[in-house]
C-alpha cells in the first residue's frame, strides 16, 4: 500500500510538473545555438526545427550562430547558460567529436542534457569535376598515387566532417592534405571553387551542387545505399566496414527542468509526423529519427568513443 501511495504521488508530480511547463514555458523568445557558421546543414535544420517549434508553442526560437573550435564555443555558451529552457542547443557528431579532441571546459556528457533527435542520415564524399576520379575506386588509387595531392576540407580541425575523413583516410590507408574551415559552408565555397577537391559532408549542403552538375558524388558513408539514389555506391562496398552517419538533435544546459526537457522531446516526435517536414528531411537525404534523452545521450557516448579513437590513431592535435 506504501508503494501504491508513493507510486500515485510520485505520478501526480509528474503530471503537475509538466502542466506546469506548459503553461509557463515558453514566454518569451527562446534562443537556439548553432555552434557551426551559417549555411551548412546544421545551420539549415537547426533554422528548419526553430521555425517549427515557433509554429507550435507560440513564441519564437531564434537561431544564433556561434562557430568556432569545433563546435565547442557554441556549445560552452549553452553549457553556462541559465539552465531555464531559453537557451537550447542545435547538436550534431560535431559535439562529440569535439569532445573527443579538446580538453573541453565543460564535462560533455553531465553539462548538457539531450533533448532527443530529430533525424540521422548518410554524408556524401563529392569531389570537384576537374578530380580525375568517376567513382570511390578511382578516387582510391589517384590518391595513392599522388600522397597528399587531394586536398579536403571540413568544417573545422576535430568537427565530424573532418573526422569522418580521417576515419576514411586510415581505413583506406591513404594521404589527404586537411584544410580545416570555421563551417561546413566556408569549406562549400572552396570546393565550388576548387581550393579543395574532396569533401565529406552532409547532403544538406552538397546535393544541390550534385545535382546541378557542379560537383561529383562519388559515395555515401551509409553502410547501406539510399533508397532515393540506389546508384550511388557506399564507401563501405569499397573501405569495408567504414560508417560515418550525421545525425541533428536538440540538447540543453544541465538543470534544465525535466518538464522541459520532456515537453521539447515530445514536440519533436509530433514534428516528425508532419508530412511536408518529413518531405523536406527526405530532400537532404535523411529520415525522421526521434529518440527519447536517454537513448540520445547513449548515442553520443558512443560516438564520443568513436572519434576518441580516430584522434588517437591520427594524432590529431586541437589548433
Amino acid at each position: 500500500m506504501k508503494l501504491l501511495r508513493f507510486a500515485l504521488a510520485w505520478l501526480l508530480a509528474c503530471i503537475c510538473t509538466i502542466a506546469y511547463a506548459q503553461g509557463t514555458w515558453p514566454q518569451r523568445p527562446v534562443r537556439v545555438i548553432v555552434p557551426l557558421a551559417a549555411g551548412g546543414s546544421v545551420d539549415q535544420i537547426g533554422r528548419l526545427t526553430a521555425a517549427r517549434l515557433t509554429e507550435r508553442l507560440g513564441q519564437q526560437f531564434v537561431v544564433d550562430n556561434r562557430p568556432g573550435a569545433g563546435t565547442m564555443i557554441g556549445s560552452h555558451i549553452v553549457a553556462r547558460a541559465t539552465p531555464d529552457g531559453y537557451t537550447l542547443l542545435q547538436m550534431s557528431p560535431g559535439y562529440a567529436a569535439s569532445a573527443a579532441l579538446y580538453a573541453m571546459p565543460f564535462d560533455p556528457m553531465k553539462d548538457i542534457v539531450p533533448i532527443g533527435m530529430l533525424a540521422e542520415g548518410a554524408m556524401f564524399l563529392a569531389v570537384h569535376p576537374a578530380v580525375k576520379a568517376a567513382s570511390i575506386g578511382e578516387l582510391l588509387a589517384f590518391a595513392r598515387a599522388h600522397p597528399g595531392a587531394l586536398r579536403y576540407g571540413s568544417g573545422g580541425v576535430g568537427t565530424s566532417t573532418h573526422l569522418a575523413t580521417e576515419l576514411f583516410r586510415q581505413m583506406s590507408k591513404t594521404e589527404l592534405t586537411h584544410v580545416p574551415y570555421k563551417g561546413i559552408g566556408p569549406a562549400l565555397v572552396d570546393l565550388l571553387n576548387g581550393q579543395i577537391q574532396l569533401y565529406i559532408a552532409p547532403a544538406a549542403g552538397l546535393l544541390p551542387h550534385t545535382q546541378s552538375g557542379k560537383l561529383r558524388l562519388l559515395a555515401l558513408t551509409s553502410q547501406k545505399r539510399s533508397a532515393d539514389m540506389p546508384d550511388i555506391p557506399t564507401v563501405s562496398e569499397v573501405v569495408p566496414g567504414y560508417s560515418a552517419t550525421f545525425w541533428y538533435g536538440l540538447g540543453a544546459p544541465a538543470g534544465t527542468p525535466r518538464a522541459i526537457v520532456q515537453l521539447l522531446n515530445d514536440e519533436l516526435a509530433r514534428m516528425l509526423q508532419n508530412v511536408e517536414l518529413s518531405a523536406r528531411l527526405r530532400s537532404f537525404d535523411l529520415e525522421a529519427a526521434h529518440a527519447t534523452p536517454e537513448a540520445f545521450g547513449r548515442r553520443i557516448a558512443a560516438d564520443i568513443a568513436m572519434w576518441s579513437r580516430v584522434v588517437k590513431a591520427g594524432n590529431i592535435k586541437p589548433q
